[in-house]
């Protein structure tokens, strides 16, 4: 049986609308209570981009898979990331989070105190990620989330392997650059930088790779 001419096109349309229905359902799975919605409002008061929700759920979930007891985190922002991960981890976890701006971890300080966390669940810690995490100790964390400068990826990737215990995971939070990472022509430095970071996280003897695609791509890898 023949098919009409623009059938096949309006099967795409539906598909993707499908599809676009069923993203946005999934990233309002997992509601989020008031503590979260504060450090989102702030974070949007400052120009900052948390995670979705949908992302912030799958932090959750993968913090809760490793049984995660300590995490390291770079860029605390306001604490919207922070917040999933804590609520991952394990009762007695501790949450390391690196951020530049001491302001933004004020925030993040208040949101964690909102959200009913102890003061003894967060270490946080002021300054760029690559003078911090070298002082970190080798073998030491269950996960490493990554949300920091996209310029410094790969040196991120290569501080984690240590950091990680053998069975760890590494995630990288927005992959995808809105779509930019996987479309062709000139792009930025930091689109090239998320290239070599997928094809060092696939290729890699070391991981076990994942691209997950919620929120704007979650990059994972369980350390071997």
């Amino acid at each position: 049986m023949q098919s009409r001419p623009g059938n096949h096109g309006e099967r795409e349309r539906v598909i993707t609308g499908n599809r676009q229905t069923s993203w946005a359902f999934a990233d309002a799975f997992v509601a989020e209570d008031e503590a979260l919605r504060w450090a989102r409002d702030r974070a949007h008061e400052a120009g900052l981009r948390p995670v979705s929700p949908g992302t912030g759920a799958a932090l959750r979930l993968l913090a809760a898979t490793v049984d995660a007891k300590a995490v390291a985190e770079i860029g605390t922002g306001t604490g919207v990331s922070g917040i999933h991960l804590l609520h991952g981890m394990r009762p007695d976890g501790v949450l390391t989070t690196v951020d530049p701006e001491p302001d933004r971890q004020q925030f993040a300080r208040q949101a964690f105190r909102a959200a009913g966390f102890a003061s003894n669940r967060a270490r946080f810690i002021p300054g760029r990620a690559l003078d911090v995490l070298p002082r970190l100790a080798d073998a030491g964390y269950d996960l490493v989330f990554c949300d920091g400068d996209r310029l410094e990826c790969l040196d991120y990737l290569a501080e984690s392997l240590r950091l990680l215990r053998p069975g760890g995971l590494v995630v990288f939070e927005g992959v995808f650059a809105d779509g930019r990472t996987v479309e062709s022509g000139p792009q930025p430095a930091e689109v090239g930088r998320l290239r070599e970071l997928l094809r060092a996280v696939r290729e890699s003897q070391d991981l076990v790779p994942s691209l997950l695609p919620v929120g704007d791509g979650l990059l994972c890898g369980v350390k071997r």
